[in-house]
């Protein structure tokens, strides 16, 4: 299975949804970097179940325990294992589902590939995974942050309701609903859709926008390990992702070269561009604009009705939802976004480090 990540910065993730535990081995994080534990905490906090009314009801403390790879507070460079266990299984509310594929996830698919699966919350498949990640992500964002690097992400659309565009938006207003939309009307139009389609045992999906900035000129490689192209793998990794955008993405064929194109000037002895439809990336390398994406969630899979599906003997069989889930998977993906979003920037940073004789 694909459970590593990175090149330099690597990642390999853990454990499954009612297991004992999950976590995450980082390998290749410089030593001497300040590891923050209370900061680690907090993102896992923006991750973790029980958060409103508008995501799932399990109750996790999401606590991390670093087991190795930090003395006295600082990165020692040797692997650091991360791992935070579970609390709060619900494990019966899956014993219908032993033999039984829902509709949309990866229980056929991983039968079909393995011989065997964990039906308990999906195991390995289950969106439980991603706490790891933003474990990791969070040292990564730490790494990135003695270079001024900040990343950033919203909710910018539930359903069919849309945020106003990245540039009109005061990012620092995303923590201040529970939505995690930085536009405090649209956000208070998307708690109402989310809790509303709750209510009637549904799901609905959304996008979540990511903002970079101060990124490094020269992160990515020619042809095959082009930034954007790392990007969109590793937000096409994360669970109910459908689709990714960066710069002017789709929007751009309906605009000419003419207006399309990037103009160049010097301020300050720095080369930049008057516009940003490239997206802060250009040839995959970045150019030191603001990198800019979005990431679109299908909705949760789960939903709390009948639905008509087969066994693994191919009788026709009724799925009834059960357990806790999220009704709109895009609040807690804000920091799964990040997460990844730090993690593929750190392993550039270390990457561009030998491109060329200084």
């Amino acid at each position: 299975m694909g459970n590593s990540y990175g090149s330099l910065f690597r990642i390999t993730t853990f454990g499954e949804s009612h297991g004992r535990a999950i976590g995450v081995i980082i390998d290749g994080c410089p030593a001497g970097l300040a590891i923050d534990e209370a900061f680690i905490q907090r993102e896992l906090d923006r991750r973790k179940p029980g958060q409103s009314k508008i995501t799932t009801q399990r109750k996790e403390a999401d606590a991390a325990q670093i087991l190795s790879g930090v003395f006295e507070g600082k990165s020692t460079g040797m692997p650091i294992a991360l791992m935070i266990e579970n609390e709060d299984q619900r494990s019966k509310d899956y014993n219908h589902l032993e033999h039984a594929f829902r509709p949309s996830h990866a229980d056929y698919t991983y039968q079909a590939k393995y011989g065997l699966r964990d039906h308990r919350g999906g195991g390995r498949s289950s969106a439980r995974e991603t706490a790891a990640r933003v474990a990791a992500g969070a040292i990564a964002k730490l790494f990135l942050q003695q270079m001024g690097v900040t990343v950033q992400a919203y909710v910018s659309q539930v359903g069919d309701l849309k945020a106003p565009p990245y540039p009109e938006l005061d990012l620092s207003q995303t923590e201040n609903n529970i939505v995690r939309c930085p536009d405090p009307a649209t956000a208070q139009q998307m708690i109402a859709l989310i809790d509303q389609v709750r209510l009637e045992r549904d799901t609905i999906g959304g996008s979540v926008t990511c903002v970079v900035r101060h990124a490094p000129v020269g992160l990515g490689e020619p042809v095959f390990d082009k930034l954007h192209a790392e990007l969109g793998k590793a937000m096409l990794s994360i669970n109910a992702v459908k689709g990714f955008e960066y710069g002017s993405g789709f929007a751009g064929i309906a605009l000419r070269g003419s207006q399309h194109n990037d103009e160049f000037y010097t301020e300050g002895g720095q080369i930049k561009t008057k516009t940003n439809h490239s997206g802060g990336i250009q040839g995959g390398i970045s150019n030191g604009e603001d990198i800019y994406f979005t990431v679109a969630f299908k909705p949760v899979a789960t939903i709390m009705q009948d639905q008509s599906s087969v066994d693994k003997d191919g009788n026709e069989v009724t799925v009834s939802g059960k357990g806790r889930h999220d009704p709109c998977v895009v609040p807690r993906a804000v920091p799964i976004v990040e997460a990844m979003a730090a993690l593929v920037l750190a392993d550039f940073v270390l990457r561009a480090r030998g491109a060329r004789v200084w």
